[in-house]
């Protein structure tokens, strides 16, 4: 009885969610509902999922609204009408036009205008899909009405947006945000009205008792409209299912694709390589997910014409297809890598490949992908309402004042709360967790067989691609699979490096990045890993991760898969990190694991490393299938779909395993191991192909240092400051140059060791004027004089002090004071800038001022630096004022362990930790005046007492420890250390 529901989609409009709305139609006996949020259509999936469960006949279309302004509902009649109302919204979404008054015709839907909207054009004609919505409200008035006479076009349009009063005040409360505007000052006009509520089906009839034939004229409306979509065991997978014309065609091109490329991955392929490859065929091609593999083929080979680089990582590279076709690089057979991690008989869904590209390249690879295949859109993620971002928002519609919405999002008010306040609270309570707004997803694409609107309407987000109005999890459920697309920056870091190493070393022999093989076996490289040289190489750099690695010794490529598995919660929070290092150091340890687990797993001592070992120890253990292990691995990790389906294999796990003979003793220590570890783990396979990569950075940090560091910097570098990479490779022999406005770019450049800072990092100076400043250089050669330059580039006095206040203009050996002078009497400060340029046919000749000597100081351009770039290329260390105690050096703390000394370090990064009794601690790394790292820790007793506050010199005296070789120190007491200040100021 109900033609136009709102859910909170209906997005800062509605205030409850589509299961809310349905436990309404069954609390108030309606077995028939129809969702229609405004413009929108992310909850309609999900709805009709839940409304059948609940035994409620599902109807689904779209509130069209110009704003709050209604200018029709569309109700769809079957699957077709649905995709012809999404299609006809998104023409609107994405175009970012009006909706008119009047739709077009569209098939199998059903538009009901509401009576307001009637009178207002003054309709007299409907078409036959057409209807005139009546309210509670409006029975009165329709008795008077013109309106009256179209009786079999007469239906109940009783809109249902709010509950109770409560949810009628946080609807005007979302509408003020959308407004942007005080609660006190909002338009009725976007409010709906407080009746807008759902009654009882006996109390609807009731009300239009005088008009018997609106309420038939509605039940026969809903009857009408029937659209179905299968959900989890019914349903199908909607994506491309054919790549080329026929089943036959893509099974034979995926054949043929392996049987010609294999001898590029295995030069003399063994029978364990041709088994492997069979079996996973066969999987493949029974399962059909051929197109899948071939899709991602097609997209890996376009990223190959263009020289894009990728990463086929996640649970593929679990597949020897994969690898033989290049869509992954990571070999399954030489790592042991489970091909049922990647697809098994259990799961329905389509194998899961996560591929990365360049941050740069990424948009060109998606704008491909839409242009090569029919049906594709971007994945919608939803922004939710944040509670203290919803208490901010909350604080500004109330106007109060910025201190105390400050201290209310906080949680730091003291005293009673007045009663603004409390509501404040009250509704940010109510409000967080609504749909704020719909996004896009990080990275899924979908390539589907029918069209997108078939499923949903699509906006046009910033990202300027289509992209639907539903989640991934409603997707799923639906059986639409998303293609992981992903962009990062160690990938542009690395084809960065070697265009800049091309330029700075033309006559370097070519390098074959790609040969990762070598890289694996070079010394030099795998020296970097365990001493902590991997500063800016992707994935391995963090201070944890360098860290570990250094207790490990790692050296090699299988341990750099391991040590990226270890530092992840799963394997250090159960305690099997520490037991994983004493077993990989002293041999001996081995003797201490379990005989049967490190029987089953002897490549990392029998200590459950990978989420493999999981399946691993299922398998061997408790004889469950690899397809069985994996619906255990899965259930662990929260990803089950069936809880009755991973009860069933954990009954059989621990019925086998007592069928084995094992001791309950031990098969439930291992089941509580498994349990413990497994929802935290990492694929084997996902660690392998980081690993790849990393191996390839190694490789640039190693021989080409610094162009590396440069092409580091110029993507936007990575866990450190753009101050630490500076740093690490002034350690790698780079002399730092500020930017010059003769040799600089807008990124770093490097000329043989020498690099200069790019223009971007003068966070003031505008890109116009950088801009103008290449043009003009490139086309007309090197300024020769500040005149030269002044008389080539329309600048203002602002921006020209910029680039003398960082010394631009150093190559004429002037002051800066005396440059700042002569540029001001050039420009006249209280001119605005010039707004038009025109070529000078005839060179002015300007008046030469003589300037009395004025005198600087050297930290004059330190904090100059500071201002302008963030941070100084001088020494930090010579800032400071205080006088040194007797100290160490970190290269000298394995000569105090145990003991309390001194150590002086510059800040690089400090975080909050959790200590197992839950208790916060506080983890840093600082850099020693040789430049060289030293890890810190600050215990809870010390965390609060001897406060990090914000960067600069520490004084940490502590007690070194030393773990498996790798010493840091148990901060005792900190201190900032005074520098000095900017002389200008009277510092």
């Amino acid at each position: 009885m109900y033609i136009n529901c709102h859910t909170y989609y209906s997005l800062r409009y509605g205030t409850f969610s589509e299961i809310e709305l349905l436990q309404l139609a069954i609390d108030n006996d309606i077995d028939s509902i129809a969702l229609t949020d405004i413009n929108n259509t992310s909850a309609c999936m999900n709805f009709i999922q839940e409304a059948k469960k609940l035994n409620i006949k599902p109807v689904i279309g779209i509130d069209f609204r110009n704003g709050n302004k209604q200018q029709f509902v569309a109700l769809a009649k079957s699957n077709a009408g649905f995709e012809n109302i999404n299609r006809y919204l998104s023409s609107f979404l994405e175009s970012k036009t009006a909706i008119p008054e009047k739709p077009k015709q569209l098939e199998d839907v059903l538009i009901i205008y509401p009576f307001e909207k009637v009178l207002e054009l003054n309709l007299n004609t409907f078409s036959e899909n057409e209807f005139i919505g009546i309210s509670i409200a409006e029975i009165n008035k329709l008795r008077f009405s013109y309106v009256r006479k179209f009786e079999d076009k007469l239906v109940i349009q009783q809109q249902v947006t709010i509950r109770d009063k409560k949810d009628f005040n946080a609807h005007r409360l979302l509408r003020a945000i959308d407004n942007n505007t005080l609660l006190s000052k909002l338009p009725t006009s976007e409010e709906c009205l407080q009746t807008d509520k759902i009654h009882s089906k006996s109390e609807l009839k009731e009300y239009f008792k005088e008009f018997p034939s609106i309420i038939s004229n509605t039940e026969s409306l809903l009857q009408q409209c029937n659209v179905s979509f299968g959900f989890n065991d019914k349903r199908e997978n909607q994506n491309k299912n054919l790549y080329l014309n026929s089943f036959e065609e893509d099974c034979k091109m995926l054949l043929d694709l392996c049987d010609e490329k294999i001898h590029e991955r295995y030069k003399n392929p063994t029978q364990k390589v041709l088994d492997r490859l069979q079996k996973e065929l066969k999987v493949i091609i029974d399962l059909k997910f051929v197109s899948f593999f071939l899709i991602n083929y097609d997209i890996i080979q376009y990223a190959k014409r263009n020289n894009f680089f990728h990463v086929g990582r996640g649970s593929g590279a679990n597949s020897i297809v994969a690898y033989i076709m290049g869509i992954t690089d990571v070999d399954p057979v030489e790592l042991d890598l489970y091909f049922e991690r990647f697809i098994n008989p259990f799961r329905a869904s389509p194998p899961d490949f996560d591929i990365d590209f360049s941050w740069k390249d990424r948009n060109t690879v998606t704008q491909y992908i839409f242009d090569r295949f029919d049906h594709v859109a971007l994945m919608a993620t939803y922004v939710t309402f944040k509670y203290r971002a919803v208490v901010r928002e909350l604080g500004k519609v109330f106007g109060l004042p910025k201190e105390e919405i400050d201290k209310l999002s906080k949680g730091t008010v003291e005293g009673q709360l007045d009663d603004v306040s409390k509501l404040v609270l009250k509704y940010g309570k109510l409000i967080e967790g609504f749909p704020n707004y719909v996004s896009v997803h990080s990275a899924g694409v979908l390539i589907l067989d029918k069209p997108v609107h078939y499923y949903s309407a699509t906006s046009l987000p910033p990202k300027d691609f289509p992209t639907v109005q539903f989640d991934m999890n409603i997707a799923d459920d639906v059986g639409i699979f998303k293609f992981d697309i992903l962009g990062q920056r160690g990938l542009a870091k690395i084809k960065d490096a070697l265009e800049i190493i091309k330029e700075n070393n033309p006559n370097a022999p070519e390098i074959d990045i790609t040969d990762v093989e070598r890289f694996k076996n070079d010394e030099k490289i795998n020296n970097l890993l365990k001493t902590g040289g991997a500063i800016g190489a992707y994935y391995v750099e963090s201070p944890a991760m360098r860290g570990l690695m250094q207790k490990l010794k790692t050296e090699d490529y299988i341990g750099l898969v391991a040590a990226s598995s270890i530092v992840r919660p799963g394997v250090s929070g159960s305690g099997m990190k520490d037991e994983f290092i004493k077993r990989h150091r002293y041999p001996e340890k081995r003797k201490e694991a379990h005989p049967i687990l490190l029987e089953i797993m002897p490549e990392t001592y029998g200590v459950m490393v990978y989420q493999e070992d999981v399946m691993k120890v299922a398998s061997k253990f408790a004889d469950l299938t690899l397809s069985e292990a994996d619906v255990l691995r899965r259930g662990m990790s929260g990803k089950s779909r069936s809880a009755s389906e991973f009860k069933a294999v954990e009954d059989k796990f621990i019925a086998n395993s007592r069928k084995k003979g094992h001791e309950d003793k031990l098969i439930f220590e291992i089941w509580n191991q498994i349990k413990s570890f497994a929802g935290y783990a990492f694929a084997k396979g996902h660690s392998a192909s980081y690993a790849v990569e990393s191996y390839q950075s190694l490789f640039l940090k190693c021989y080409y240092p610094i162009e590396f560091m440069v092409a580091v910097l110029n993507n936007g570098g990575g866990f450190y400051s753009a101050e630490h990479y500076i740093h690490e490779a002034k350690m790698c022999g780079a002399k730092i140059e500020l930017p010059c406005i003769n040799t600089s770019e807008h990124v770093n450049r490097v000329i043989g060791k020498t690099i200069y800072l790019g223009f971007g990092y003068l966070k003031s100076l505008e890109q116009l004027v950088i801009q103008r400043i290449l043009n003009e250089r490139q086309v007309f050669g090197e300024f020769k004089s500040l005149d030269d330059f002044m008389d080539r580039i329309t600048i203002s006095i602002e921006q020209i002090t910029i680039l003398i206040r960082i010394n631009a203009f150093r190559f004429l050996l002037t002051p800066k004071t005396e440059l700042l002078w002569k540029a001001t009497f050039r420009l006249n400060a209280t001119k605005q800038r010039q707004v038009q340029e025109q070529v000078q046919l005839f060179r002015v000749q300007n008046q030469d001022f003589t300037i009395p000597k004025l005198n600087s100081h050297w930290l004059e351009n330190v904090y100059d630096e500071m201002e302008l770039l963030d941070f100084t290329i001088h020494d930090y260390f010579s800032l400071v004022t205080e006088e040194f105690k007797s100290h160490i050096k970190a290269r000298e703390m394995n000569l105090h362990v145990n003991k309390k000394v001194l150590l002086y370090g510059k800040l690089v990064t400090t975080r909050f930790n959790k200590t197992s009794q839950g208790k916060i601690m506080r983890l840093s790394t600082f850099i020693d005046q040789e430049g060289n790292y030293f890890d810190a820790v600050h215990f809870t007793d010390v965390v609060h007492q001897y406060p990090i506050v914000g960067m600069g010199i520490y004084g940490c005296y502590g007690e070194i420890t030393d773990r498996f070789g790798f010493c840091s120190m148990n901060v005792i007491q900190s201190k900032k250390m005074s520098i000095a200040g900017d002389p200008r100021l009277g510092k």
